[in-house]
């Protein structure tokens, strides 16, 4: 029986060493934290440490599957090198193991929205699933003969899968992020690309024409853009239609004016998943009538209800004020409230301050942050600033006004006053909610 190591009691971790046991394999799994693992492991026979790396666990093995969470310059993965023991992700070892072809969505930001997106039109017409970031491991999903993985991947899980070739590579955008983890912006850059290029070339390249960093790139396969028309295989949006192009021959998908998403971002997100459908053959009825039902994921500018004439949008998920840019231009010729404010992390608020006043007409600001954010707005020349005690005071304040739209879109983290994003995120939608 071969041995092979799992790094991690992760979700994806976890996934990997009951899948690998399942196929026979002798399974080692490695946990640096003091943490109890489930039950449900042991019973299987999968050896468990936790607390540390042991030699003995890492002696012999033929393969190591890791988690995202470890970085390629950490002890473990150099010890395994050392050692030439391969080190694989957990997507990678889904790859290998099965022929479910891969439509791996990468980029900074709006991955989430995308594939899921994407998973739900593929699911009108094949056996899909969303995976990877977003709901399952790819394992946990290998032997339920899918036609189809719509994963989305970090760039930590592309750099550790060296043989994955999908059927699609998307990236949506590249901004600097996980430089610590990457050593720098360029490895960032290139763990990313990896997908796009020979030797883990896709059939199809989707990539963001808009983006100064992609809109040149030289990805392999058949290239298609979206964002604004560029060569004969392209997605957008023109006269208030999605428009695809295949070989320069145009169809009109459907009205942006049906699409229940919000925001010039959103719609990139709406291009990249109908040009995956398109390849992958599905109907543009089966896509729009998708599109209309689909409602984004939870705390991404996430639509909660009209009270009134005034929409409510919770998009908690915008813990730094670059995620909040995206919001605050979503919305263009209405009168909007912002609700900002939370655990500062000191970011610069140039932009931050320029877009607000562009696009709204009163910030209600709440937390730790709201003496440096109205300090900040009021030096940039917008002084049309509210202060609240929480956030329902904001909330009721913001009714108050009766504008078009009320935004939460904290641009700060939640700590001050929730454990978490998500809370928050709920916290407002129940409020709302219970207003109506």
């Amino acid at each position: 029986m071969k041995k092979v190591l799992v790094l991690g009691l992760s979700k994806s971790g976890t996934a990997a060493a009951k899948f690998l046991k399942k196929h026979g394999y002798d399974v080692y799994l490695t946990e640096s934290k003091s943490v109890e693992p489930e039950a449900e492991l042991i019973n299987l026979g999968i050896h468990v440490e936790t607390g540390g790396h042991s030699l003995g666990f890492v002696e012999g093995a033929e393969f190591a599957v890791t988690s995202p969470g470890i970085p390629p310059h950490s002890i473990i993965i150099e010890l395994l090198r050392l050692k030439n023991i391969p080190v694989i992700s957990e997507i990678e070892l889904a790859f290998k193991m099965c022929k479910t072809p891969f439509v791996a969505i990468t980029g900074t930001n709006g991955k989430t929205t995308t594939t899921a997106l994407t998973a739900h039109i593929f699911e009108k017409k094949f056996k899909a699933k969303a995976c990877g970031n977003i709901g399952q491991p790819p394992c946990e999903l290998a032997d339920d003969m899918l036609d189809y993985f719509i994963c989305e991947m970090s760039s930590y899980q592309i750099a550790m899968s060296p043989t994955l070739t999908p059927f699609i590579s998307v990236w949506t955008n590249f901004t600097p992020d996980h430089i610590d983890w990457h050593q720098g912006i360029e490895n960032y850059f290139a763990a990313k690309a990896k997908i796009f290029k020979s030797p883990q070339a896709p059939k199809f390249s989707v990539l963001n024409a808009c983006d100064s960093r992609l809109k040149d790139f030289p990805a392999e396969g058949k290239v298609f853009y979206f964002g604004e028309r560029k060569s004969g295989n392209s997605c957008y949006v023109k006269n208030d239609e999605f428009i695809y192009e295949n070989e320069g021959v145009v169809e009109f998908v459907m009205p942006v004016s049906d699409c229940p998403l919000v925001g010039v971002h959103n719609y990139q997100n709406v291009e990249c998943a109908i040009i995956c459908a398109k390849l992958a053959g599905i109907e543009n009825d089966i896509i729009r009538d998708a599109i209309k039902e689909f409602k984004s994921p939870p705390h991404r500018l996430e639509y909660v209800a009209d009270l009134g004439k005034t929409a409510f949008y919770n998009d908690s998920k915008a813990t730094n004020p670059e995620a909040a840019l995206v919001a605050i231009k979503s919305f263009v010729n209405k009168d909007v409230v912002l609700i900002a404010g939370g655990r500062d992390k000191n970011t610069t608020l140039k932009e931050f301050c320029d877009e607000v006043k562009k696009h709204i007409k009163t910030v209600i600001l709440i937390g730790e942050a709201a003496d440096r954010f109205e300090k900040n707005l009021s030096a940039a020349g917008f002084a049309n600033t509210l202060r609240a005690e929480n956030l329902y005071d904001a909330i009721d304040k913001a009714i108050h006004l009766k504008p078009d739209v009320v935004l939460l879109s904290p641009a700060c983290a939640s700590f001050d006053m929730f454990k978490s994003y998500e809370e928050r995120g709920n916290v407002f939608k129940d409020y709302v909610l219970s207003k109506s």
